[in-house]
Parts: C-alpha cells; sequence; structure tokens
C-alpha cells in the first residue's frame, strides 16, 4: 500500500508491459510474399486469429496512414511475429506512460496496476508509488508497431505506402481485459489533485464492465471535491462499450480526451485536420455525442478543447502540447530543459489556422502544435504523453485560480460600500 499524500496525481487504471518492434519494411514485405497477402485483402477490422491476418492488419492501417488497437486471439501471436524485429521491451499503457513523462520533468504519481512483473519491477520509475489488484506474475505483451511516413512494404501483387506516420497496438491482455480495481484505490484518492481514468477499452466482457464501473464509482467517492478527473479514450475492442463507460462515468469526467483517430471512429469518416470547416463540424458533431464539460481532441497540428468549462484548461493544452512534441523528438530521454527548447520552437501554421478560425467560429480554447524537425520521431506514446503534460499543471492550475479567485474577492470588498 502506498502512502497518501496531498495533491498526488493518481494515474490508472491498467499498465503493459511492451513489445516496441524496429521498423523494417524489408521483413514485413518478406512476411507478405510469404503468406500470400493481396491488396484486395487489405482491411482493419478482420479477427486477428494468426500471423497472417496481423499482417493483413497491418498493412491496412499503414495504406491509410491511421492508427489503432487490436485484439489479437493470443499472445503467441505477438511472440511469433515480434521475433521477425529486433524489439525494444518497454511499459506501456497511458497511465504508465503518461507517469513516466512526468517523473523526466519532476512529478512524482501514484499508478494503478492490474498486472506485474520483472519487467514491470526494472522499468517503473522510482518516483512511481503503486496501488495493484495484481496477485501474481503475469505477462502479456502488447505488439507496438510505429511505422515511418513514405515506408513502403511490397505484397503478391502490389506495393503500398504509408502517407503518414503513425503506431498500432496489438494484444491478448488477461489482467487488462478484466481491469479488477485494487481495494485500496479509495484511500489513494482521497489525497489526490487528479485522477486518470483510462484502459477500459480491452474489457469486452459487459457485465464485467459494469461491475469493474461500480468498483470505480465507489473509490472515486474518496476523491476530494475540487480534484480533477480526467478521461481519455481509446479504440475499444468492443465498440459498444465505449457507451457503457460514458453513461456511468460523463458526470464525474472533467476533461474527456482523445486523438484523431478516435474523433474520426465515433464520427465514422475522415475528418481534414487542417481545414476549418471539416473540424468545426467534426467537433460539433463528436461534442452532442459525448457532452462532456470539456472535451480534448489532440492531433498532431492542434489540440482544441470545447465545452463549456473548456476556458479553465488553457494551461494544461499548452503543457500537453510541448511535453508531447518534446517527446516526439527526443523520446523517453526529454527533461525539464527539454521541453523548455521545444518551446521556442515555431508553430505549425496549418494547426494556428484552424486554432485560430474555431476560436473565432465556436469559442474553443485550442493550442498549435509545434514543428519538429527530427530524423527520427517517438510516435509511440503521443497520446499518452500529452495526457501527462496536461496533468503536470494540473496543480499549479489549480493554485493560480485560487489565486485569481482571491484577488477578485479582495477587489470586490475594497470596493463595496
Amino acid at each position: 500500500m502506498t502512502d497518501v499524500m496531498a495533491e498526488d496525481l493518481v494515474l490508472g487504471l491498467g499498465g503493459t508491459v511492451d513489445y516496441e518492434i524496429r521498423w523494417d519494411a524489408a521483413v514485413l514485405s518478406a512476411l507478405a510474399q510469404k503468406h500470400g497477402i493481396r491488396r484486395d485483402e487489405l482491411t482493419t477490422t478482420t479477427p486477428i486469429i494468426d500471423e497472417r491476418s496481423l499482417v493483413i492488419t497491418v498493412l491496412a492501417f499503414l495504406a491509410t496512414g491511421g492508427g489503432g488497437e487490436r485484439f489479437v486471439l493470443s499472445s503467441r501471436i505477438v511472440e511469433q511475429f515480434a521475433a521477425h524485429f529486433d524489439k525494444e521491451i518497454t511499459l506501456g499503457g497511458t497511465g504508465v506512460r503518461a507517469g513516466i513523462a512526468l517523473d523526466r520533468i519532476g512529478v512524482p504519481t501514484v499508478q494503478h496496476l492490474v498486472s506485474i512483473d520483472d519487467n514491470v519491477r526494472r522499468l517503473l520509475p522510482a518516483s512511481m508509488r503503486v496501488v495493484s489488484s495484481a496477485t501474481r506474475d503475469t505477462l502479456d505483451p502488447h505488439l507496438i508497431v510505429q511505422y515511418p511516413e513514405g515506408t513502403t512494404v511490397h505484397l503478391a501483387d502490389a506495393a503500398v505506402t504509408a502517407p503518414a506516420s503513425n503506431r498500432l497496438i496489438f494484444a491478448n491482455d488477461a489482467p487488462n481485459r478484466e481491469m479488477a480495481i485494487a481495494e485500496g484505490l479509495g484511500e489513494v484518492l482521497e489525497g489526490a489533485a487528479a485522477f486518470l481514468i483510462s484502459g477500459f477499452n480491452t474489457m469486452q466482457d459487459a457485465d464485467l464492465l459494469a461491475r469493474r464501473l461500480d468498483d470505480l464509482d465507489a473509490a472515486m467517492g474518496h476523491l476530494p471535491a475540487d480534484a480533477l478527473v480526467y478521461y481519455e479514450d481509446a479504440g475499444f475492442y468492443q465498440r459498444e462499450l465505449s457507451a457503457l463507460v460514458r453513461a456511468r462515468l460523463l458526470e464525474r469526467i472533467d476533461v474527456y480526451g482523445m486523438n484523431e483517430d478516435e474523433l474520426q471512429e465515433y464520427l465514422g469518416r475522415p475528418v481534414d485536420l487542417l481545414s476549418p470547416d471539416d473540424v468545426a463540424a467534426a467537433l460539433a458533431e463528436v461534442h452532442v455525442l459525448i457532452p462532456a464539460r470539456t472535451l480534448v481532441v489532440h492531433t498532431k497540428y492542434w489540440a482544441i478543447a470545447v465545452g463549456p468549462a473548456a476556458a479553465a484548461h488553457r494551461a494544461g493544452l499548452d503543457s500537453a502540447v510541448r511535453t508531447a512534441a518534446t517527446r516526439y523528438r527526443l523520446g523517453d530521454a526529454c527533461t525539464a530543459a527539454d521541453l523548455d527548447e521545444t518551446a521556442r520552437l515555431p508553430r505549425h501554421a496549418g494547426g494556428a489556422a484552424v486554432v485560430a478560425a474555431l476560436r473565432e467560429r465556436l469559442g474553443t480554447i485550442g493550442v498549435p502544435a509545434f514543428v519538429v524537425d527530427t530524423a527520427h520521431p517517438t510516435t509511440i506514446g503521443l497520446g499518452d504523453t500529452f495526457v501527462g503534460g496536461f496533468l503536470a499543471a494540473v496543480p499549479a492550475a489549480a493554485r493560480t485560480a485560487t489565486g485569481v479567485a482571491l484577488e477578485r474577492a479582495l477587489d470586490a470588498a475594497a470596493t463595496a460600500p
């Protein structure tokens, strides 16, 4: 059990062990030709029951420049595919990667975990305290595929070239699929300045999910009244379960975040992220579907917040965009000093135009992305790092808001008759 501290950032709900493969188009081309994969077979929705269907799915995403998460029949498929590539073992999960980003800039966190093994013990930052529901060691690795823009893979009858860089996640992770809530979570939340909820997207049993939401609701009853609750969306393996989570949690959520892939999944259509008209229509439509107090959409060009409470989170958006851009150019090696260096980079002109147009039309709060020129970008974990950067501003933002309120109260008292 971890000690409770004032203004804790509590991050959950599940962490993962990731196999980050080193992209090699020649290896994937060989696999595509070995399995006789043709261009007209590419789809992102085929059940992943063996290595062949996994290769098909990777290539289908690559052909459109898309990203996402998919369920595989067994961890053996992950192990088999990863064995063809050089790989690095890292830790994943939105909460854990957000915590790693915060650790790099000197902010300690509390992490809720549902699984543990020697990889987690070895790689978890020393600053991160843990509350866990795990009762034994398990290893169900997540396959992380990061492909670069312009990479070309040769199929049996054609070639596909990635129009953009992106990342894919494939897993069969029983502890995260079951998402048991630790008995000690409520006690930890008593000292929380902010609580990050993520990870329900891997669950596939509606009845079990309902019970886990009951457990989470009970734990959240211990949160201080002024604690910020941040929910980060993800690609649900069972899409219909996302509505169940929203129905139970939306009233408790202060900030609801998603990336461009999730935005387009909800809308069922592509969105031109550099078109003010298209973005305005997309944000208006998704906010009707998800009427959060603050809905944050973060993309490679901009991050924009809509909703009645959006104006309170300008500092969070700025911190989030800067932190994610720093990871993009430096990976996990980034430091607080690197954040300052990132802040001096130019902003994306197209992103800035969208931000300005939507501020005028919809009254949104937005921040354009930075222009980062690097030969070796890191696209893995950018959304998670964005969340970490956003939460880094929470205690400071709370103190700032308190100070502003106090100044206004003093001004009012001074001018009262």
